[in-house]
C-alpha cells in the first residue's frame, strides 16, 4: 500500500505557524544558532537548548537537506569582561577555558560539531561597519554618555518576532539602555557601541570610529551571521529567554543595514525548570553537565533526558527524570542483548513492522519534530520485536541485521541508543554461580537455585533466562 511520504514542517515563532523548511534556492539550509557566553560552565538549561538545536539538524539531515551550520561564541559582553576583572585575567585567557569546557560539553552529549563557530571578538571590524552605517542611515546615534544607540521608533515593525506591539511596550526609565540584558517588556533604544569606562573595562576596549569601547551583545550576533551566512538565514535558533530583546534587537538593526528580511524561520526552545522551580544555585537545584556525570549518570542519559519533551513545552528537570531516562535506555540495551543470544529461526517478516515504525518515527519528527509520538514509535518496535522473540523462539539472521539497521537509522537522530555492543567476561566464580543455578532448577533444587541466584544479585548482576541459556546484565545504577 502506498503512503504520503513525509514533509518536514518547523513552527515558525514570529508567524505563530508550521511551514516547510526554508533553504537557500536549493536543498542547502543555512542555520544560526545562539552559542554560548563563555564566563561559567553550561547549565542544563543551556545544555537543552543545544541538544534541541542538534535534534533539529539532525532531523534536517535524515529528511536529506544540506545543512551549513553556524553557532556563535560570545566571549566580550558586560559578563565576560566583569569575570575576566575578577579573576584578574585578560579577556582570552578567561573565556578560553569556558570555551573549551563547552565544546567538551558537546562532545559528551554527543552534539554534532556545526560546520562555523566565529567568535565576538574576531568580528569587531564587521560590527563597527554595520554600527557606522546605520549612524549615516540616521537609524543610530551618539548619546550624552557617547554610547551608541538604535532607535527603535526608526524600525516600525520592532516587536513583530515576540508580538509585542512597540505602543504597548513599558518605556525604559531613561528611554537608552546600556545593558546587555533588560527587562522584558521594556521599550528602549539599545546600545551598540558601549564607551569605555576604565573603572567598569578595565583594559578591555578597541578603537573605532566612535571612540575607544566594545560592541553591545546585540549587534555581535547580526554581525557574525552577516559574515558567516549571509543578509538572510534560513533558521534561527536559540532559547525563548533570547527572542526578546536579543533576537527582536537583531532583526531591527540587521535589517535596516540590509533592507532585506533578516530570518525566514524562528525556533525556540521554551524553559527548563527544576523539581517545579526556576533553577536556582540558592535552591540547590543548579546542574552543570559535570555535576551529573559525577552523580554517575552519562552523557547519553542527560541527552536522552533533554531531548523527550517536545522543545515548545517547559522541562521539568528531575534526578529521577534521570534515571527513567537510564530505563528507557536499558530497554534498548535489552532488546538488542535478547537478539544477540536469541536462537535462529526462519524469517518472522519484522522487515514489515520495522518499515511501519520508521515511517511513524519520521512522520512525527515532520510534524515540529514531534518528539513524543516519534519515540512511541520507536518503543512499539521494541514491544514488536521483544514479542517476536517470544513467539517464535528466536530470531532470522536477515531479521537481526534489519533490526540492527532501524536502531542505526533511528540513533542517527537521537545519538543516545546503546547500540555498541559491551563484551564481558564474567569471572570464574560467576560462571560457577551460573552452571550450578542452571542445574539446580533441572533438578528442581529450589534452594540451591536461590542461592546462587542471590550470589549473581549481590555481585551486581540481572539474570535473563533465554531459549540458548543465562545471560547475566550489570545492574543499572
Amino acid at each position: 500500500m502506498s503512503r504520503e511520504k513525509p514533509v518536514l514542517k518547523l513552527y515558525n515563532t514570529e508567524t505563530r505557524r508550521n511551514e516547510s523548511v526554508p533553504t537557500d534556492g536549493g536543498n542547502r539550509v543555512r542555520m544560526y544558532a545562539c552559542g554560548p557566553t563563555v564566563y561559567n560552565y553550561a547549565h542544563i538549561g543551556n545544555l537543552r537548548t543545544y541538544i534541541f538545536e542538534d535534534l533539529l539538524r539532525r532531523t534536517l539531515l535524515f529528511y536529506g537537506y544540506d545543512i551549513f551550520h553556524v553557532m556563535n561564541i560570545t566571549d566580550v559582553d558586560d559578563k565576560t569582561i566583569r569575570e575576566a576583572k575578577s579573576a584578574g585575567l585578560s579577556l582570552e585567557a578567561f573565556t578560553k577555558k569556558y570555551t573549551d569546557a563547552f565544546f567538551d560539553d558537546l562532545h559528551t552529549l554527543k552534539v554534532q560539531k556545526a560546520e562555523s563557530y566565529p567568535s565576538a571578538v574576531a568580528h569587531i571590524p564587521e560590527m563597527i561597519a554595520m554600527i557606522e552605517k546605520l549612524v549615516r542611515e540616521g537609524i543610530a546615534y551618539q548619546g550624552t554618555d557617547k554610547s551608541i544607540y538604535f532607535s527603535i521608533r526608526k524600525f516600525p515593525s520592532y516587536g513583530r518576532l515576540s508580538h509585542f506591539c512597540l505602543e504597548d511596550l513599558k518605556e525604559g526609565g531613561s528611554q537608552r539602555l546600556e545593558s546587555d540584558e533588560y527587562e522584558k517588556e521594556t521599550a528602549a533604544d539599545f546600545v551598540l557601541w558601549k564607551a569605555y569606562d576604565p573603572t567598569r573595562d578595565g583594559e578591555i576596549y578597541w578603537e573605532s570610529p566612535f571612540g575607544r569601547g566594545r560592541p553591545g551583545w546585540h549587534i555581535e550576533c547580526s554581525a557574525m551571521a552577516r559574515k558567516s551566512i549571509g543578509e538572510t538565514v534560513d533558521i534561527h535558533c536559540g532559547g525563548v529567554d533570547n527572542m526578546f530583546p536579543h533576537h527582536e534587537n537583531e532583526i531591527a538593526q540587521s535589517e535596516s543595514c540590509s533592507g532585506k528580511k533578516f530570518v525566514q524561520l524562528w525556533m525556540h526552545a521554551q524553559h527548563l525548570i527544576v523539581d517545579g522551580k526556576k533553577m536556582s544555585k540558592s535552591l540547590g537545584n543548579f546542574y552543570t553537565l559535570r555535576d551529573l556525570t559525577e552523580k554517575g549518570f552519562s552523557g547519553e542519559e542527560v541527552r536522552f533526558l533533554l531531548l523527550q519533551t517536545h522543545y515548545r513545552t517547559q522541562l521539568n528537570f528531575t534526578l529521577e527524570g534521570l534515571f527513567a531516562a537510564r530505563k528507557s535506555l536499558q530497554r534498548i540495551r535489552d532488546c538488542l542483548d535478547r537478539i544477540e543470544h536469541a536462537a535462529e529461526t526462519a524469517e518472522n517478516h519484522l522487515h514489515e513492522v520495522l518499515e511501519d515504525a520508521l515511517y511513524g518515527w519520521k512522520k512525527a519528527l515532520g510534524d515540529d519534530l514531534n518528539i513524543a509520538e516519534a519515540l512511541a514509535a520507536l518503543f512499539d518496535a521494541v514491544r514488536f520485536v521483544n514479542s517476536s522473540i517470544d513467539t517464535h523462539q528466536g530470531i532470522s539472521s536477515s531479521d537481526k541485521k534489519k533490526v540492527y539497521a532501524f536502531f542505526e537509522q533511528i540513533d542517527s537522530v537521537l545519538a543516545c541508543l546503546p547500540l555498541e555492543k559491551t563484551e564481558e567476561t564474567l569471572s570464574e566464580d560467576l560462571q560457577e554461580a551460573v552452571r550450578l543455578r542452571a542445574q539446580a532448577r533441572k533438578d528442581k533444587n529450589w534452594s540451591v537455585a536461590d542461592a546462587q541466584r542471590d550470589y549473581i544479585h549481590s555481585c551486581g548482576y540481572e539474570i535473563e533466562d533465554t531459549p540458548t541459556g543465562t545471560v547475566l546484565k550489570k545492574k543499572s545504577k
